[in-house]
Order: structure tokens, then sequence, then C-alpha cells
């Protein structure tokens, strides 16, 4: 039933398969990086890499975190505030191969008002897909690239509970990042379903509205 409800109001992850052929590049790719100084995920393959960075969700102990900032060498807990609106002093990450894209490409100096973002799962397994920012936001052109920096799962617990889950992990301890891959707004797989809303909307007009504003 919740299923349902998700696949009416977001947009699902894109079902895909990994071939033998690709998964032995994008283990060579990953397997580099490890033994690099800088950790950089030199990526030259014709392969989108949302399907690299589905493979490693897969295939390897690792979490994902999306930022800006291009040169983080370790992951210090910060206040943050969870999907059920908790304050944290944590790390955040998820295991949603998409959903850090987002925050990597997005230039946080250039947002006006609030975002509306989640990666959402009514069974752990399928993940729905929402986005919104103010017009102002868009309209100040806010995309640029960023890096998706790839963790070690070990330290972080998985916060979703309940009937509906956001797919976000928190570390209260700090994390050193494994590897990192550079991106552009082209690698967001939903670069062309991010809708807008108006300031001080409320969260539930933004979902209704959400497929008929991104048609």
């Amino acid at each position: 039933m919740m299923n349902l409800v998700l696949k009416m109001l977001f947009y699902p992850s894109p079902k895909l398969t990994i071939s033998k052929e690709e998964e032995i590049r994008f283990n060579h790719l990953y397997e580099i990086a490890l033994q690099t100084p800088d950790k950089l995920i030199h990526y030259t393959i014709p392969i989108p890499k949302y399907k690299f960075l589905y493979y490693l969700a897969m295939k390897k102990p690792i979490i994902f975190h999306g930022s800006n900032n291009k040169t983080i060498d370790c992951f210090e807990p910060g206040d943050q505030t969870q999907y059920n609106g908790k304050l944290v002093n944590a790390v955040f990450a998820t295991k949603d191969p998409i959903w850090p894209v987002f925050f990597a490409t997005l230039q946080k100096e250039k947002i006006i008002g609030d975002i509306r973002n989640a990666s959402l799962s009514a069974d752990r397994d399928k993940a729905f897909h929402f986005y919104s920012l103010t017009k102002e936001t868009l309209a100040n052109q806010p995309w640029d690239s960023g890096m998706i920096y790839i963790l070690p799962k070990e330290p972080f617990n998985y916060l979703g509970e309940g009937s509906i889950q956001f797919n976000e992990w928190i570390s209260n301890d700090p994390v050193l990042p494994l590897a990192k891959l550079k991106v552009n707004p082209s690698d967001f797989f939903f670069y062309n379903k991010v809708a807008t809303h108006r300031a001080g909307e409320s969260i539930l007009k933004s979902w209704l509205l959400y497929k008929l504003r991104t048609r």
C-alpha cells in the first residue's frame, strides 16, 4: 500500500543491471582509487556515473556523502537535523547512489529559502525520489560540480523507521573517506525532475504537486 502511495507522488529509482564487463571495470576504477594518495576516482569510461555508484552501493561495504567542497579529508560530526526534525551531532550519509549527487551539485550559497528532497522507501528496497527548490533558488543558477565521498559503512547507523523511511545514516564519530568521485549536474539522474515551490508552501502541497510540476 505505501509503495503505491510513493509511486503516485514521486519518481522511482531506475531499474539497473550491471554486466560482468561493467562490474570488472567498476571494480578496477575503485580499487585503483583506494591506493592513490588523493583517493580520487579518475572516471574515464562511457558509462553513467550513477550506474557506477549503484554498483558500489550493491557490492561494497560503503556509504555516500555529497558535497560542493571537493577537499574534505575527514568528516567531523556537526549539528544536523534528521528527517523527523530531531537535532543530532553527527556525520550524515546515505546508501542511495542518486540522492547525494543532488547535494554535491547544488551550491549552498545559492540557496534562497528552503530545499525539499528525499530518498524514500516503504520496504528498504525500492527507493522513490523527490526534489524541489524555491523559484528564487532556481533563478540563481545554483548548479555546479561537486564531489561524492565514498565512506566506510561500518561506523554508520541507519535511521529509517516506520512505514515510510528516509535513506539517512549517521555516524557520531569522525569518518575518513575511502575514495571520492567528481560529479557534474549532468550526472544527477533527476536533474530534469527538480520542481519549484513557493517559500512557505506546505510540504504536503509540494508532495501532491510534485509530478505535475515536473512533467
